[in-house]
């Protein structure tokens, strides 16, 4: 056994080699620049949106799009409580107020039914509703169909968050492509990376316009540095935006991969009772992570004990995100429950993934699922 097997590295190589060089010789190093330009639409083109901004994060395009979409103090935001932390700070960052939502527990994105009761309670107590954020859970689009009809009828802008997303497609339609702004991440472990990174999408010029304007300090177009507005250093690196571009050209094959590996575990732990993998059947995913989900009464086990006898031979597993409501930094937050997301945090576990898994390490990964399979029977 050699080295760690980690859920999703990142999967990079002599493409990006040459991508990063290029923008290193060109001499443009600092924030922004040709890359970053060439970066942006590329992304909107694949994505089907006509604006694009690059910034440093996910979470600053977060934060950029609510702000956007004027979400300010006073204001509340439907926030899915099955989602990363970064998804509930953004809307803290404005002053609102996340109000958190239950998830659907076949596909663990946000129950539509559950938010569109919410959003009618709202309105009845008076209150100002700024956002509803959508996620696209693991790679696995939001049921847009219902919700944006839904808030549409309320008046509610849509915010996307489709950081798990990119490449992943809803009836057609690119992740990314839905509400007034949608967001991508670059991060280290996402699909593709920049190793750090984001973008804004919309298809609100002036929207896209102000985020960019704040995303560069909202400095004034004069000769010296004048600021009549706060804003947020929250610019793309030239070299880093490089490294996107070539991630870019290799999406689909990075995709496929995972695609391919989703399918083995699929076959694997098809006759395992009491076993499934969350969201599996849609097509339009981009599989960037694989979790499953197990009901111990059925299989005779716990996602611990898989958890515990992997991480014995030095592979990486991870629990689905611990929903928002429970974690210490939100108590106390209003929420809408029903209990699917807490059973989701106890009984699913995200297998490795990554497109840059290597045919041994691969192997390693299923040797040790069937022989903790065999032992369990």
């Amino acid at each position: 056994m050699t080295g760690r097997v980690y859920l999703s590295a990142p999967d990079v190589g002599p493409v990006e080699e040459r991508y990063l060089l290029d923008a290193i010789r060109s001499g443009w190093v600092a924030p922004l620049g040709p890359s970053v330009d060439a970066f942006e639409r590329e992304v909107a083109e694949r994505a089907g949106v006509a604006h694009a901004v690059a910034v440093n994060s996910g979470t600053a395009a977060l934060h950029l799009a609510l702000l956007g979409v004027a979400v300010g103090p006073d204001d509340v935001v439907a926030v899915p409580t099955l989602t990363f932390v970064a998804t509930a700070n953004a809307v803290v960052y404005t002053g609102a107020e996340p109000v958190f939502v239950d998830c659907d527990p076949v596909t663990g994105n946000v129950d539509a039914e559950l938010l569109a009761d919410l959003l009618v309670r709202l309105r009845g107590e008076g209150r100002r509703v700024g956002a509803v954020v959508t996620v696209d859970l693991f790679g696995r689009c939001a049921d847009y169909a219902s919700i944006l009809p839904l808030c549409a009828d309320h008046g509610v802008p849509v915010v996307e968050d489709a950081a798990e997303a990119f490449g992943a497609t809803y009836r057609g339609a690119a992740a990314g492509s839905f509400g007034r702004a949608a967001v991508l991440s670059f991060n280290g472990n996402k699909i593709m990376t920049t190793s750090g990174g984001g973008m804004l999408l919309t298809g609100d010029a002036r929207l896209a316009s102000h985020a960019r304007y704040l995303a560069s300090q909202a400095r004034q177009p004069v000769a010296h540095y004048e600021h009549t507005d706060v804003g947020y250093n929250y610019r793309l690196s030239n070299v880093l935006a490089a490294l996107g571009r070539a991630q870019l050209r290799r999406l689909d094959e990075m995709i496929e991969r995972r695609r391919q590996l989703r399918d083995r575990y699929a076959k694997l732990l098809a006759g395992a009772s009491g076993v499934r993998i969350l969201g599996d059947g849609d097509d339009g995913a981009n599989c960037w992570l694989t979790s499953i989900v197990v009901d111990p009464d059925t299989a005779g086990w716990s996602v611990g004990q898989l958890a515990a006898h992997l991480a014995g031979r030095d592979i990486e597993t991870r629990p689905v995100w611990k929903p928002m409501h429970l974690q210490p930094a939100f108590a106390g937050a209003r929420a809408v429950l029903t209990g699917a997301a807490a059973r989701l945090f106890e009984t699913g576990l995200t297998l490795p993934s990554g497109s840059a898994l290597t045919a041994e390490q691969v192997d390693r990964v299923f040797i040790a699922i069937e022989d903790f399979l065999r032992g369990s029977r």
